[in-house]
């Protein structure tokens, strides 16, 4: 196992965007940023033992700056959407920032974590990433501290851990963005995937892609992906909730969810071979099939646009906040926020 460190661009303070690349031996790297604890490469081999980057990005750390996809970041204090952008907490009221209609959207576009530099700790076959955030920041209570490691091992599964503590309640909802296309990043649009969720159940959504509140059968209707299909087979069936999100883009509810680490989802590429089958301690994730990526130029002079990519985003459900019947994304004062996602790959 090896960590190679690199320079990776320049943060508008003039500190350096620093780019840490963990190999192991099976020929699988991971890329890790400082800025945003971004994942920015992820090369895997296929069937025959090709290995290619399946993680969306961009070349220069500068890049990130923009990246108003939110290619391979860290997204938090408050991942995904709280409706109205208010909440409620022990009887005291907090106002976030309004940028998704009248709703908050991964709590800010411009100062949320995913545009932070992070501290990072140089581990054997992990890389930690760390960072402070201040009591009212953002509009969130409590002084908070928070680590993200990416640990890579010798079975080629990568490991997010993330931890976060708060001298108050407040909401921590923290996932990673990562679009991935098991083919390559420029391969062009992934809807052959094909998709597996340990999910028979979802959070449908109403205007502004804001749960309901209501936890429904996915049974009979397009959301239903306990048997495995590609995911371009029911993306463009005309139904109210494939209207909302312009396609795939809603929080499942991970079936048997106890807070122990469990498989919930497996992707496969019939083109490459590449499998990749996740798990997590999470309640639920938001599979969003990338259509709304805009048209752009990612790594390599690749052509980007909508659903070359989708990701998996482990989370509590959105607007956890405001619905007392999901589980609850309050921590602090005692509670710690503390969670596990591994994606691991494999060749069929």
């Amino acid at each position: 196992m090896a960590i190679e460190t690199s320079i990776f661009g320049k943060y508008p303070d003039g500190r350096d965007i620093m780019l840490y690349t963990i190999s192991n031996g099976k020929g699988m790297k991971a890329a890790v940023s400082n800025l945003g604890a971004a994942l920015v490469k992820l090369l895997v081999p296929d069937r025959a033992g090709h290995s290619a980057d399946v993680v969306l990005g961009y070349d220069r750390g500068e890049d990130y700056l923009a990246n108003g996809c939110f290619f391979g970041v860290v997204i938090g204090p408050s991942a995904n959407r709280i409706g109205n952008a208010a909440f409620q907490i022990d009887g005291v009221d907090y106002r976030v920032d309004v940028n998704d209609g009248v709703n908050n959207l991964h709590s800010h576009m411009d100062r949320g974590f995913h545009k932070r530099l992070w501290d990072a700790k140089i581990n054997d076959n992990s890389v930690t990433f760390s960072l402070e955030d201040a009591d009212g920041s953002l509009g969130f209570p409590g002084n908070k501290k928070i680590s993200v490691t990416y640990t890579l091992d010798e079975e080629n599964g990568l490991t997010l851990h993330y931890h976060g503590t708060s001298d108050r309640k407040t909401v921590l909802n923290l996932t990673n963005h990562t679009y991935f296309n098991l083919d390559g990043h420029d391969s062009g649009k992934m809807l052959e995937h094909e998709l597996w969720l340990a999910a028979s159940r979802y959070t449908p959504a109403g205007p502004g892609c804001i749960p309901t509140g209501e936890i429904a059968s996915v049974a009979g209707t397009p959301m239903d992906f306990t048997v495995a299909k590609k995911i371009g087979r029911d993306i463009a069936a005309d139904t109210q909730q494939l209207r909302i999100g312009n396609g795939y883009d809603h929080n499942w509810v991970i079936d048997g969810w106890d807070g122990t680490l469990r498989h919930f989802a497996t992707v496969k590429a019939p083109a490459s071979g590449r499998v990749m089958k996740a798990y997590t301690t999470l309640p639920g994730v938001q599979f969003y099939a990338g259509n709304s990526i805009a048209e752009q130029t990612g790594k390599n002079s690749a052509s980007y646009s909508a659903r070359v990519g989708l990701c998996l985003e482990t989370q509590y459900y959105p607007d956890s906040i405001n619905k007392p019947q999901f589980p609850s994304c309050v921590f602090g004062d005692g509670r710690e926020y503390d969670s596990v996602t591994v994606y691991r790959f494999e060749q069929a």
